[in-house]
């Protein structure tokens, strides 16, 4: 059943659904989700609570932005008490086995992260991560990129290493090949 306003549709038998991979499908869920995320901004502009909200299809991200990690940290509990319930009156579930907190700061000496406790809302507590990794790139709390550019560089490496066993192949690289690629590209 289909509601608009004061419009309901009959009731229908929906027993096909739209897999993950086809092109409607990021429509369908930015349409659907657009309204949680609509009332979720006003729940928080109402309560004053400064968070801000990135999404992509089905995956968010919160961000609070204060001097205080205890602050940020009451923050993010608060948002996420209410989209965690806005999510559920529309039929949606969080997992919170993905659900990951991460600090980012300007201080150049370590700090001791504080954990974010969300077991009075149905989840655990959030231990904090050494290193982010969000759309195929990995930030550190100092924002450097240096475990970004080590991942990158060493499957770069291995890819490099094992081109002799792909010259091994049927339809491989022949020797000449091989042995130039690799003497000129990988040097330890």
């Amino acid at each position: 059943m289909y509601f608009w306003n004061k419009f309901s549709s009959p009731l229908y038998n929906v027993d096909v659904g739209i897999g993950q991979g086809s092109a409607l499908s990021p429509i369908l869920s930015a349409l659907y989700i657009s309204l949680i995320f609509y009332i979720l901004e006003n729940h928080l502009k109402n309560l004053k609570i400064p968070i801000s909200i990135f999404s992509f299809i089905d995956n968010s991200l919160f961000i609070s932005q204060h001097k205080s990690i205890s602050v940020s940290n009451v923050n993010l509990f608060c948002s996420y008490n209410i989209v965690s319930t806005l999510l559920t009156k529309f039929g949606l579930v969080v997992e919170y086995r993905k659900t990951e907190v991460f600090y980012f700061s300007r201080s150049q000496e370590n700090f001791n992260l504080p954990s974010l406790d969300l077991i009075p809302l149905g989840g655990f507590v959030l231990l904090p991560k050494d290193t982010w990794w969000y759309l195929s790139f990995f930030f550190d709390w100092k924002l450097l990129f240096r475990q970004h550019i080590d991942f990158y560089s060493n499957k770069a490496i291995s890819t490099i290493k094992y081109m002799k066993m792909l010259g091994n192949l049927t339809r491989g690289l022949n020797s000449l090949q091989k042995n130039g690629f690799i003497d000129v590209v990988y040097c330890p």
